[in-house]
């Protein structure tokens, strides 16, 4: 199959933010259901890290593809050995940049998007990946719209993107057009008035601060679950920053190290949103104490420190070197399983 697309996320059958199975199978029927409706054809990598030895491996308990749905499932497991040389293997059971890394490795899609296993991609999403018109040297942005986890009590797929539709609790991300706008009344909206107000902005900056970066154009808001683009460039940004760290913020570190090496930002068109089904887990807690507990035993960036660093990047036009040659276990075997259905 030419394979246009590699999608990769990772997860663990740990049910991490409670009903991961059905929010992965959730996520897994879209893409069958996306990719055989649009035409696209999909490498969907799911990377298992460190999977639970109390819990069946993820192959045997999501779905698979179906007759004619034109994507190739593979499994990537990292297993428990290996998990468990990191130094903070007890408190941080799942290094999500890292297994990430190992997706783009064994990637064999011209573009690679990395997302997560709670997100439904819109209609308009696959249909601008069906048009076939990424570039090389651009990265993908697509704005995030947290919906209510009601919508997989919902069998078919288009019933849950029409649910999704209608039902959205938040949007995050910037406008196309609107991306020096603050004001999310201006960030959500697409008209004349906001987009010569984005224009003025940006050149009033860049004519009071000379050849600084207008990093407040940089849309980083949840960009660990949609960052789209080409193979090359990940390879040429060597993935995420490999660190023994929680994962927030180094998704972040990524689109730095983007922008530092000249890759323009490309932010879809605010109804090719992906939809996220919302859990009351991690950092993003609603609770403010939750999320202190959370993090309160996990080595973590504060984002000071990214931002300093990634503007440092930009100025002296660099990645971050932080990873060594063979980053995204590129040398190591690892055990792999591939569904490819649609052959039969």
């Amino acid at each position: 199959m030419d394979c246009y697309l590699s999608i990769i996320a990772t997860t663990r059958n740990d049910n991490h933010g409670g009903d991961l199975l059905r929010r992965t199978s959730a996520f897994v029927n879209n893409v069958f259901e996306q990719s055989k409706k649009f035409g696209v054809s999909v490498e969907l990598i799911l990377v298992e890290w460190n999977p639970p030895i109390d819990k069946p491996l993820l192959k045997d308990v999501l779905p698979k593809p179906g007759k004619d749905v034109p994507v190739v499932l593979k499994y990537v497991v990292v297993s428990n050995e290996i998990h468990n040389t990191y130094n903070n293997a007890s408190t941080i059971p799942l290094y999500q940049m890292i297994a990430k890394n190992v997706g783009i490795r064994r990637a064999v899609g011209e573009f690679i998007l990395c997302t997560n296993i709670d997100i439904l991609f819109s209609n308009q999403c696959f249909e601008f990946f069906a048009k076939r018109e990424l570039e090389k040297g651009k990265y993908y942005r697509s704005n995030r719209c947290d919906i209510p986890k009601d919508v997989m009590e919902i069998d078919s797929i288009q019933g849950q993107l029409d649910y999704a539709e209608k039902n959205i609790i938040q949007r995050l991300g910037k406008t196309k057009g609107h991306e020096a706008l603050h004001l999310p009344k201006f960030a959500t909206f697409s008209s004349k008035l906001a987009f010569l107000l984005n224009f003025s902005i940006l050149k009033l900056w860049k004519a009071t601060h000379r050849g600084k970066f207008p990093h407040f154009t940089i849309d980083f808001n949840a960009c660990g679950d949609f960052t789209l683009m080409s193979k090359s460039d990940w390879e040429d940004i060597q993935g995420y920053p490999e660190l023994d760290m929680y994962s927030i913020h180094i998704d972040s570190m990524g689109v730095w190290a983007a922008n530092a090496l000249g890759k323009k930002q490309v932010i879809l068109p605010k109804a090719a949103c992906i939809y996220h089904i919302y859990h009351e887990d991690g950092w993003e807690s609603d609770d403010p104490i939750k999320t202190i507990k959370f993090l309160a035993n996990k080595p973590s960036l504060d984002y000071s420190i990214v931002f300093r660093g990634g503007m440092t990047l930009v100025e002296k036009k660099k990645s971050w070197d932080l990873n060594e040659e063979d980053w995204g276990m590129k040398n190591r075997e690892l055990d792999e399983f591939v569904f490819n259905s649609f052959e039969d």
